[in-house]
């Protein structure tokens, strides 16, 4: 049996179907098929006219002629397509596609970094000496991957320089100035222990505002040796910042020897119960001091009671401010106590402590037995009703010294102002009146307003706040119109729309006393507008402040209000609010306009806020 048989190093699937017959055809004998040995093996390299690769031919010398022509033919045709098959690329095309991003990620990391590093990095300098030179070159910048550490030591130099320098400016500005505001700079207590140094033997520094820098309990100790020596320095503020009881106790304890300071101010300092009990152990002792502000901390009963023992002993306190504490009603009940034996308390502000009604009978109670002259009570937003007004009416009744009297934000109602209207026609010492957010309706402004006609003590009264309507601003306006010696009304917020402003711009024809009046978000529109025009060309030589902002006014409201503005060469408003109204470019042309003419007229400059 003879074969022929080709070797090639690539598979060629398009011949599959020919080598198949081929084979057939060579293994096809009578019977079963025998495989002799190769007698001889002629092997012999050929290629075809036009292959790129060589195939070798291995022959087998045979008998069978036909069989031999055959599978020279066979050869033939494998050898055409040995020639024409092109070598397979997949294999390569996908190392390609996976390793290639790859390295061109290496090779840009590697070129970015050389560049940072050679921008970035100091070349090392050269020197002369032979033993220098033998030695390393500087690492320069030292890389790190953790969080913040490749901060450069040129950048912090660089800040450490700005802040040195500002700081000696605060330096010039405390031994150069009387008044010295330094809030709001942050510069923690490093600065203050830097800056503490200037306070010393200080001959120029009256009031210091170190107010919201970041000092905390261990920066207060920079006054220590300080302020003992300084001798001007009268008013130091040391609110908005975390000094805490600890910072409390370390200042009270240097204050302690201290005679010239004679007003603190903590507030919002983060003090509590301790707190004030340290200061209340200074104020036995401390006789210079007159102003003591403790707003906004969280100082409960137990401090309020420690500074009301202070206050048996200390003879030189005039003002105390705990406004948005937590004394509540034991809170006043200690200060009752206190206030009975002590003469020197001049103002007292308690605002938003939630005394309630029973807390400010016992102070009302304390406040009648006061020794002293009291001229300032604050008991806005304490929970207060027409009941606890029924007690506050009994001290205003009695009081001879009381000058502001502030009620705001309570919930007294028609009652409760009927109570204190009653008691301030015995009443011929309170000037500054605040019963504002207090839900009071026509019926209690009307009582008020009889007060006013017989009560020429009274200059400012605040109604803000209140629903008086209408009604109300009429009640108000008829006795205002010939009565009263108001000079500030504050009716912002009470609803009397378009209609209340008749009323309340028919008294202004002839009221010459009201200097502020203050009239935002009532809803007056232009109509309400048009009516305050028509009485601001009446010569009227008191108004000098008006405001009306958030009125919806537009622009026919602002020509109006212009036009009066133009035509009264005698007005006398300095300063007008028409902002947070539905303006457009012509209405705000218009005001601006009718400024300029004031001012090139008669020389008077209206500020006028769009």
């Amino acid at each position: 049996m003879a074969f022929t048989s080709t070797l090639s190093l690539y598979s060629h699937p398009q011949v599959r179907l020919r080598n198949q017959r081929l084979q057939s055809l060579a293994l096809t004998t009578a019977g079963v098929a025998q495989f002799a040995p190769l007698p001889s093996l002629n092997c012999r390299k050929k290629r075809s006219p036009g292959a790129r690769f060589g195939s070798f031919v291995v022959r087998a010398s045979s008998s069978v002629e036909g069989t031999r022509s055959r599978a020279a033919g066979s050869r033939r045709v494998y050898r055409q397509s040995q020639a024409n098959a092109p070598l397979s690329s997949a294999p390569v095309k996908q190392i390609a596609n996976a390793v290639g991003p790859f390295a061109v990620l290496v090779a840009l990391t590697f070129v970015i970094w050389k560049l940072v590093e050679r921008l970035l990095v100091p070349a090392p300098k050269q020197l002369k000496s032979s033993t220098v030179e033998s030695q390393p070159p500087s690492q320069g910048l030292k890389w790190s991957f953790a969080a913040g550490t490749n901060l450069l030591s040129q950048l912090g130099a660089k800040i450490e320089r700005q802040s040195k320098q500002k700081l000696n400016e605060f330096a010039r500005e405390l031994r150069s100035f009387p008044i010295i505001d330094m809030s709001g700079r942050n510069f923690g207590d490093e600065g203050l222990f830097f800056l503490a140094e200037s306070l010393a033997f200080n001959q120029t520094a009256e009031e210091v505002s170190f107010a919201a820098n970041g000092i905390t309990a261990a920066g207060l100790r920079a006054f220590d040796g300080v302020l003992q020596s300084n001798i001007t320095l009268k008013t130091l503020d040391l609110s908005g910042n975390l000094v805490g009881d600890e910072g409390a106790k370390c200042l009270c304890d240097i204050l302690v020897n201290n005679s010239s300071i004679e007003k603190l101010q903590l507030n919002s300092a983060d003090l509590g119960d301790e707190g004030a009990k340290a200061i209340a152990e200074m104020l036995k002792k401390n006789s210079s001091l007159r102003v003591l502000e403790l707003n906004n901390n969280m100082i409960e009963y137990s401090g309020f009671s420690s500074l009301a023992g202070a206050l048996l002993e200390n003879n030189s306190i005039r003002t105390i401010h705990l406004n948005g504490n937590y004394g509540g009603a034991l809170g006043a009940n200690a200060l009752a106590k206190a206030l009975e034996s002590n003469k020197s308390l001049r103002e007292l502000h308690l605002h938003g402590n939630s005394i309630g009604d029973e807390g400010i009978r016992s102070l009302v109670a304390g406040l009648c037995s006061h020794k002293g002259k009291l001229t300032l009570l604050d008991i806005g937003n304490n929970s207060l009703t027409a009941k606890g007004a029924f007690h506050v009416a009994e001290y205003v009744r009695k009081s001879r010294s009381l000058l502001w009297l502030n009620l705001y934000m309570n919930d007294i109602g028609d009652e409760g102002a009927e109570k204190i209207a009653a008691a301030l026609k015995e009443n011929r010492s309170i000037t500054t009146l605040d019963l504002g957010g207090n839900n009071i309706h026509a019926a209690g402004v009307n009582a008020v307003a009889q007060v006013l006609k017989d009560n020429l003590v009274i200059t400012t009264l605040e109604l803000s706040y209140n629903p008086i309507g209408p009604d109300g601003a009429k009640a108000l306006a008829e006795v205002l119109k010939f009565h009263g010696n108001i000079t500030t009304l504050k009716l912002g917020w009470c609803q009397i729309g378009a209609k209340g402003a008749e009323f309340i711009a028919d008294a202004l024809k002839y009221n010459t006393t009201i200097s502020i009046l203050d009239l935002r978000a009532n809803g007056l529109r232009d109509e309400g507008a048009q009516c305050l025009a028509r009485s601001l060309k009446v010569v009227n030589e008191a108004l000098t402040s008006l405001d009306l902002g958030f009125n919806e006014i537009r622009d026919d409201g602002a020509f109006a209000i212009a036009q009066a503005l133009k035509s009264n060469d005698d007005v006398a408003v300095t300063s007008l609010n028409i902002a947070s109204n539905f303006l457009t470019k012509f209405g705000q042309g218009a005001l601006a306009d009718a400024r300029d003419h004031v001012l090139e007229m008669t020389e008077k400059e209206i500020n006028i806020f769009l």
